[in-house]
């Protein structure tokens, strides 16, 4: 969908221009926001652009934000741990784009008291959430085989940089107190089978759910696309109450693209929706202004 909509605004913005209109610019609210956002990635000429109730990246949206209640998650940790094409191939072809996945994960982790309780009784301690330095050497060592890889994995709030890392590695360190081969998950030999089964379901429960936040990363994130040619023309609208479009744990825009600009209203994804409109105007009208100040027609 992200990229027929891509290709489909590059063909109208070229037909407008042939036709002699402009300014030209680009908009929408929500998902559509997002598209805006992708679509103008793609566009190599300054364009104002007011992405609005949107963000970096749709992977929150669908894990941890409201809609994630709707996302069928038992079926999807059946699939992710009887079909291994998910862990053999696919997570090896998915690159990152930035440390969205891999924070949110740590949050995930921290902030679950299941698994909280289960990493306490493993004995695990807080360093190892955020990999220790046995774990950053053994991550430093396999990312410098991985060569043929491009983008580049940064951690700006635990200080690692990554290069290279593909998901499969991250899972691993992320995880290893549960090593999986096939479909078997082999754990500490004096439990009960009843607990292994938990600690099973615990560990596919995790992985799925990161592996959902890399495939949608790899697909929907603006930072795996082109930087706009005139950030300073983007204005992005945002509520600060949304509970739709989760900001914690992922990259800001601002990072992503220096220069935009990020106006804050007040309430959440729908009432901004419905009542906050006129603000949505009055960025759309200050972005097409500040477009005729710095390239006038």
């Amino acid at each position: 969908m992200g990229g027929a909509l891509v290709l489909e605004s590059a063909v109208l913005l070229h037909w407008l221009e042939r036709e002699g209109y402009g300014p030209l610019g680009l908009t929408g609210i929500s998902m559509g926001g997002h598209m805006a956002s992708l679509a103008v990635t793609n566009w190599p000429k300054p364009i104002p652009l007011v992405p609005c109730l949107s963000w970096s990246t749709a992977s929150g949206v669908f894990t941890t934000g409201v809609l994630s209640k709707a996302v069928n998650w038992r079926e999807l940790e059946k699939q992710y741990t009887t079909q291994t094409v998910y862990e053999e191939e696919i997570i090896q072809m998915l690159e990152y784009c930035g440390t969205d996945s891999f924070r949110m994960g740590q949050e995930f982790v921290k902030n679950s008291p299941a698994i909280v309780d289960s990493l306490r009784s493993l004995k695990l301690t807080s360093s190892m959430l955020s990999l220790d330095t046995t774990s950053k050497s053994m991550a430093a060592e396999s990312i410098h085989h991985l060569s043929a890889s491009k983008t580049t994995l940064s951690a700006s709030e635990g200080g690692l940089f990554f290069q290279e890392a593909s998901k499969l590695h991250f899972l691993k360190q992320m995880f290893p107190t549960t090593m999986r081969s096939g479909n078997k998950s082999y754990t500490n030999t004096s439990e009960t089978e009843e607990t292994k089964q938990e600690r099973r379901r615990e560990t596919f429960q995790r992985e799925s759910l990161l592996f959902m936040k890399g495939v949608m990363d790899e697909c929907t994130h603006v930072a795996n696309f082109s930087v706009p040619v005139d950030p300073s023309l983007i204005i992005v609208v945002q509520a600060k109450e949304d509970a739709y479009i989760p900001r914690i744990g992922v990259r800001s825009l601002q990072e992503i693209w220096p220069g935009c600009e990020v106006r804050y209203l007040e309430g959440g994804h729908i009432s901004a929706y419905l009542f906050k409109q006129g603000l949505f105007r009055q960025a759309i009208y200050d972005a097409f202004e500040r477009f005729l100040l710095k390239y006038p027609v």
